[in-house]
């Protein structure tokens, strides 16, 4: 420990904490712009400034360690009218849109030019002209907006590992965006949003669907079927000063009827069907001589990234689809037909906390197996709360109601899918049953919940040890891959029998369609949330859900049989890092 005054206040922090965190301690808050908790700390906005005590010397908050004895002033006039001087020269680059920007009235940049009363800027205004970059249908890069801050390149590279964003030129000439020129769609880019989420400005933002959507909702020849994912209904309600972690999903029910849908479902039953499949398909590679390990496949950032980066390891991947695809694809199949609708006039939203999934929902033929798109229009969290406020509802007041049914019911298997280790905890809940016909005793696996980037443990099933593992953020994915790689080329049994793996750190509770301001205190408390939903559950494993009994006696007749194959299972292609095409 040191001991340290800030602003005339002594107290004690862990040597090695930043000033920032310091101030942070004793409720002293020194504006940033550049700084975020995911990403280290490199001081390039220089919004944090502070001062030694009794010198003129300045310093950055967000990178300088406190020392012993060390004594800081965070806010004087001088330091406040140095603050002010550098938000004027980052506006005098930025453009005055802010009523068309997407993240109006969610902008760091706008809170502090409003906070520090700007009204005129001292500086000739200098716009660098770019042109918009949409071209990959996820994200969208308006590098006019760019303030240079770098943390969607810190977040791109660092957390992910993706390295489709980097710097280019010098001084005034520096921009950032697409590596080596070329536009979003053509480089490494996965869409999984990280940069989007990090982007203190609207310079990367997610894109829109919603003005489709009410064109949808307004045609009287179409009938509207929506889900919603398990991590939405514990992050919408913070749009609506609900706290992080509240279970909504009876709010959404109701609000999602009042905008206009026809039928609500849960992309939990979907989710309860991809382990079904899942699990099924693990415990034939098990126990016939499948490839193993075995990874899973419901996030659609982690499968673009294997399709481009590991081409060794698609046979690994689980050739199931997730669980917004097998909704759409049953919606729009089993359930068009107990309703008498054609399902070429039934159109399938899906409310995600991912911006990957707006791709997934079209990235090949196999996301047709309905004859049809199986899901048309996806949008995020995001959207989903603009549609809300669209639609001049509180969300807060809302009464509750329940899902519709076949495909509204869930279990709590299902909802645990979006927090990292769900995916895993649930398959291995019906695997269990599968090989034993014996329910798991304890069915919470704890050792693979929480946010260490790689969690492991062993079970033991009818006497076979089998390993697991599961890995979020993409950036930690290499560690476990490289395991499995060495063993492969030595011929050894693989370090793992089943690993899952997100995109996103958490899981999709901090998916790249969430609410912005994520970090591991609302990360956890979004997970809690997931976690409580499974506990409130009568039902807590998946192959129990008598709609997916029902489904299956009626339909699909059997878990990786020859009709659920066609419907709910895809394939991968080897896809180069850059697509020149």
């Amino acid at each position: 420990m040191v001991n340290v005054t800030i602003n005339g206040k002594t107290i004690q922090v862990k040597e090695g904490t930043s000033i920032l965190q310091a101030a942070k301690e004793i409720d002293v808050r020194i504006p940033t712009l550049c700084h975020n908790p995911d990403l280290p700390a490199w001081a390039s906005c220089g919004i944090c400034i502070v001062r030694l005590a009794g010198t003129s010397k300045m310093i950055r908050a967000c990178c300088t360690a406190v020392t012993e004895g060390m004594n800081i002033i965070t806010h004087d006039p001088e330091i406040v009218q140095a603050r002010r001087t550098v938000l004027e020269l980052i506006l005098s680059n930025h453009p005055d849109d802010c009523l068309r920007c997407s993240r109006n009235n969610r902008c760091e940049l706008q809170s502090l030019a409003a906070e520090f009363g700007l009204r005129t800027i001292r500086f000739d205004k200098i716009l660098k002209q770019q042109p918009i970059d949409d071209s990959n249908d996820a994200i969208v890069l308006d590098r006019d907006k760019c303030i240079n801050c770098g943390r969607c390149v810190e977040a791109c590279q660092l957390m992910q590992n993706v390295w489709a964003l980097e710097y280019t030129g010098r001084g005034d000439k520096t921009m950032i965006g697409p590596v080596g020129g070329v536009d979003l769609a053509h480089s490494p880019c996965v869409r999984c949003g990280q940069c989007a989420v990090h982007c203190p400005t609207g310079a990367i933002a997610s894109s829109h669907s919603n003005r489709k959507l009410w064109d949808r909702l307004c045609d009287p020849e179409i009938t509207t079927v929506v889900q919603i994912a398990p991590a939405v209904r514990v992050a919408i309600g913070e749009e609506f000063g609900l706290e992080p972690g509240e279970i909504s999903s009876k709010k959404i029910y109701t609000a999602l009827r009042r905008i206009g849908f026809n039928y609500v479902f849960d992309t939990n039953f979907g989710a309860d069907l991809t382990i079904m499949e899942e699990a099924t398909e693990f415990v034939q590679r098990v126990t016939q001589g499948g490839v193993l390990p075995m990874f899973t496949s419901c996030c659609p950032g982690w499968v673009d990234y294997a399709e481009k980066n590991y081409h060794g390891l698609l046979p690994h991947l689980s050739t199931a689809k997730s669980p917004q695809q097998m909704q759409g694809a049953i919606t729009k199949t089993y359930w068009a037909e107990k309703m008498g609708l054609d399902p070429a006039k039934v159109c399938s939203v899906s409310v995600m906390p991912c911006t990957a999934k707006k791709y997934e929902s079209r990235r090949d033929e196999s996301m047709k197996s309905s004859g049809f798109s199986d899901v048309d229009i996806s949008i995020t969290t995001r959207e989903f709360a603009r549609l809300i406020r669209q639609a001049g509802i509180d969300f807060a007041s809302l009464e509750e109601s329940e899902a519709d049914s076949p495909l509204g019911g869930y279990t709590g298997a299902g909802t645990i899918f979006g927090a990292t280790g769900g995916v895993m905890e649930a398959a291995v809940r019906s695997a269990y049953y599968f090989v034993t016909k014996e329910e798991l005793g304890n069915i919470e696996l704890t050792p693979v919940r929480g946010l260490d980037n790689i969690k492991t443990c062993e079970i033991d099933v009818a006497g076979k040890k089998l390993k697991l593992a599961v890995v979020h953020q993409l950036g930690n994915v290499d560690a476990v891959v490289q395991e499995v790689l060495e063993a492969k080329r030595e011929g050894k049994e693989p370090p793992y029998h089943f690993i899952e793996v997100m995109a996103c750190r958490g899981g999709c509770v901090s998916g790249g369609g969430q609410p912005y301001g994520s970090n591991d205190e609302i990360r956890a408390k979004r997970a809690a949330g997931l976690y409580q939903d499974d506990k409130n559950s009568e039902i807590r494993v998946s192959h129990k859900n008598p709609d997916i009994i029902t489904l299956y006696n009626e339909y699909l007749k059997e878990p990786c049989g020859e009709k659920s194959h066609h419907l709910l299972h895809t394939h991968y292609t080897e896809r180069e890092l850059y697509n020149y095409q």
